[in-house]
């Protein structure tokens, strides 16, 4: 298992909060990197696996079982299954801080986004701090393993797999196991089958607006029903749904979402590309590239940073505008000899950006004409995640 640039953070919120929650899809490695953090802890932490009947049943009664842990960090796993823990927790948050014991309670797991959790929960507002987990990124596996990583995703065993054959063969089931399982948890009357047609379908429009009516249709079902899927995947962390961004610009502008899957792998697994040469010869690959380049670029930006894509009725475009401190326009190639277009550069006027860059997949980088930068993901993933570090906490 390679070192999580989450390791640190996750320590300091423990160090800070009464709670802390992990969230992020299955198998991304939470409950790896939790065990990690364990190691040398005094005394060691609890860890509960609500997946398992022993440990479910240990809380049968609740309550009085995590008063009897009051002197250890609980680690609760898959808290999604037991939502009902929220209102205890709660309760013993409150406890302890009026005793004095602020910090270091519990850390909750769950591969769900941290509005799907509160829905059918006690909410912990001022209680908890979440942190969000994704599989691995560029800086976490190096520069060198930028292709690996694209074409297999960041899902530790697709990407550690023997090979690529293996690894596909991971993905494909992962994808089985989500709609059989973890899918149906949350939506339980949702039929698998259009659910994964839906998934498919994304995959092959990576980086499209969502257009509701025009999926519907190709579904046989309403375009309400297409929204409930789309709901479905980006609470589960599986699809990332980029706004876009407008403001009285006195230009007409196009406001529908895009929509990403948020690991390269799987879309790779829906579609059957099993190899990179597969992948460079396919009509998804410029998609899959500016996907691949936007999940690793949002992982690595201080997470006050807000992503949005920006385009006019004439066809001024930023693929990725980030915007916190200062306003960062981003467009995606996939040439190793990328050309900036006078309408990107009008994008960025319309915006007011401050930083104008480029990412491509070459091996340097270099100042473009115009104040742009022309960057390698990895270089713009540093810069992003030196400034996040320079913040406090």
């Amino acid at each position: 298992m390679l070192d999580r640039r989450l390791s640190h953070a996750l320590v300091e919120a423990l160090q800070r909060s009464p709670a802390v929650g992990l969230i992020g899809p299955r198998q991304v490695g939470k409950t790896t990197l939790a065990h990690a953090m364990a190691e040398g802890r005094v005394p060691p932490p609890v860890f509960l696996d609500l997946e398992r009947p022993a440990d479910r049943a240990r809380l049968a009664d609740p309550e009085a079982a995590l008063v009897a842990l009051a002197d250890r960090l609980v680690v609760l796993d898959e808290i999604q299954r037991a939502p009902e823990l929220f209102t205890v927790l709660r309760v013993l948050i409150d406890e302890r801080r009026r005793s004095g014991r602020r910090h270091g309670h519990f850390l909750v797991l769950g591969s769900a986004s941290v509005d799907l959790l509160q829905q059918s929960s006690e909410t912990l507002a001022g209680r908890i701090e979440y942190l969000e987990l994704g599989g691995f990124d560029l800086l976490e596996v190096g520069s060198t393993s930028t292709d690996r990583l694209w074409l297999r995703g960041g899902f530790p065993e697709s990407f550690l797999a023997l090979g690529d054959a293996a690894s596909l063969i991971w993905r494909q089931q992962f994808v089985t196991t989500y709609l059989e399982r973890e899918i149906s948890t949350f939506a339980p009357r949702l039929p698998r089958e259009s659910l994964r047609r839906f998934w498919t379908m994304l995959a092959h429009e990576q980086g499209a607006e969502f257009n509701a009516a025009r999926l519907a249709a190709g579904l046989g079902v309403s375009a309400q029903t297409v929204s409930r899927y789309l709901d479905l995947l980006v609470d589960l962390m599986l699809v990332r749904r980029l706004p876009a961004w407008f403001e009285n610009v006195g230009k007409r502008l196009r406001k529908s979402p895009r929509t990403y899957l948020r690991d390269s792998g799987i879309v790779h697994a829906l579609l059957g590309i099993d190899t990179l040469d597969a992948l460079l010869g396919h009509p998804v690959c410029g998609g899959s590239w500016e996907g691949f380049v936007l999940d690793n670029v949002i992982a690595a930006a201080d997470p006050a940073w807000q992503p949005y894509w920006y385009r006019t009725s004439a066809g001024a475009e930023i693929d990725l505008l980030l915007i916190g401190r200062e306003r960062i326009a981003i467009e995606v190639k996939r040439s190793t000899a990328p050309a900036v277009s006078k309408g990107f550069h009008n994008a960025c006027d319309d915006v007011g950006a401050h930083r104008r860059w480029v990412i491509y997949p070459g091996r340097d980088s270099y100042p473009g004409p115009h104040g742009v930068q022309v960057l390698t993901l990895t270089d713009a993933m540093t810069q992003l995640a030196g400034a996040a570090s320079d913040q406090p906490a």
